[in-house]
């Protein structure tokens, strides 16, 4: 959210260059006008976003950065409109991906505010002027690895009541990433048998939001490492390079997530959706251009699409369904001195399944 700099009150677990090495930064925070929610964050979730972003892979980076769109925490103070509009001191509440946007277009409107131009995302995009924090205007945006933060209410979200605050900031990314295609293409619908490409974060909370939704799921891995677990979720998994079994789905799926955020050859994946009504969906932010084998795709009558997590009603009706159906991540609470190793665990792909979630307390303890 937005920063002043040069202030104070405010640590920051900060990148100041491409390498993941994170350095305890002081910062100011505005004080909350008369829309906004100020926040004690309790908990920020770790993303292969906040890798991508520190280290120049989605453009130039802006140091010092504090990534983090995974948190939550608890409501410090309220504007006289964001109480009015139900919040109050004390409410579990978590951030996601997105803190503004201009909230009068059509998309805004609509429900698809993650898609307005004007779209500023929780960390390392420049605040907009005219969102009564022309002080924090021109400056960078720094995220949850942090200590609190002030948000307007509209992008603020409710915390179910028992859903506890480290699993609930991890949903705000991850969860509402997988759970808006599967909402427009899955939920209420019968006999839905979906594929889920890659078992890591983000393919975890797919195939289990997927089940809860009734659907089939198989996963497309690399190898059967995680067959057993796939299994422990009630999920099938298939090997991406066994030409047989991929060759046994032909034209089987009425939806595939493709979680994978690194360049992958997806011809024989496309293969198995359904024709004509089969769609695929790529949700992993790829930076390298897909190769598509037009022909098999015309004459199947394939749909191909992408998919930003979700607008901010959405948002708040994953997490009650994830709170109804008892939908969670695999968490790992760690302490911040840990956060610069757990970087790195996720950048060499031995994360696994588990979301690292900082405990922002100990940031002030670097």
């Amino acid at each position: 959210m937005a920063t002043i700099v040069g202030g104070k009150g405010t640590f920051m677990l900060a990148a100041l260059d491409e390498s993941y090495k994170l350095t305890k930064v002081e910062i100011g925070r505005p004080a909350p006008g008369p829309n906004d929610v100020a926040i004690d964050i309790k908990y920020c979730g770790m993303c292969h976003s906040d890798l991508h972003t520190i280290n120049g892979d989605w453009g130039a980076g802006k140091y010092p950065i504090a990534p983090g769109h995974e948190a939550a925490g608890v409501v410090r103070e309220v504007g006289a409109e964001a109480f009015a509009a139900g919040f109050k001191v004390g409410d579990n509440v978590a951030v996601g991906c997105m803190v503004m946007s201009c909230l009068s277009c059509q998309l805004c409107t609509t429900g698809l505010e993650q898609h307005c131009p004007k779209m500023c995302q929780t960390y390392a995009n420049m605040f907009p002027a005219g969102c009564d924090h022309d002080d924090c205007s021109g400056t960078h945006t720094n995220g949850g690895y942090s200590t609190d933060i002030t948000v307007h209410k509209r992008f603020v979200f409710k915390v179910p009541e028992g859903m506890k605050l480290e699993h609930a900031g991890p949903l705000c990314c991850a969860g509402i990433t997988t759970y808006a295609p599967l909402a427009r293409h899955v939920k209420g619908k019968v006999d839905q048998n979906v594929g889920v490409v890659g078992f890591g974060g983000l393919g975890h909370m797919a195939v289990k939001i997927a089940i809860a939704m009734g659907a089939k799921v198989t996963i497309f891995s690399r190898n059967d490492a995680k067959k057993a677990d796939a299994a422990a979720l009630g999920a099938d998994l298939v090997v991406t390079s066994d030409t047989a079994a991929i060759g046994g789905l032909f034209r089987h799926f009425d939806c595939i997530l493709d979680t994978v955020s690194c360049h992958h050859e997806i011809n024989s994946i496309i293969s198995t959706l359904k024709a004509y009504t089969g769609i695929l969906v790529l949700i992993g932010g790829v930076p390298q251009p897909y190769e598509l084998a037009g022909f098999p795709m015309v004459f199947n009558g394939t749909r191909v699409e992408g998919s930003l997590i979700g607008g901010a009603e959405l948002t708040q009706e994953m997490l009650e369904f994830c709170a109804a159906h008892e939908v969670l991540p695999e968490t790992e609470i760690i302490n911040a001195k840990d956060a610069e190793a757990s970087l790195h665990l996720l950048n060499d792909g031995v994360g696994g399944v588990k979301r690292f979630v900082i405990d922002a307390a100990t940031i002030r303890d670097m």
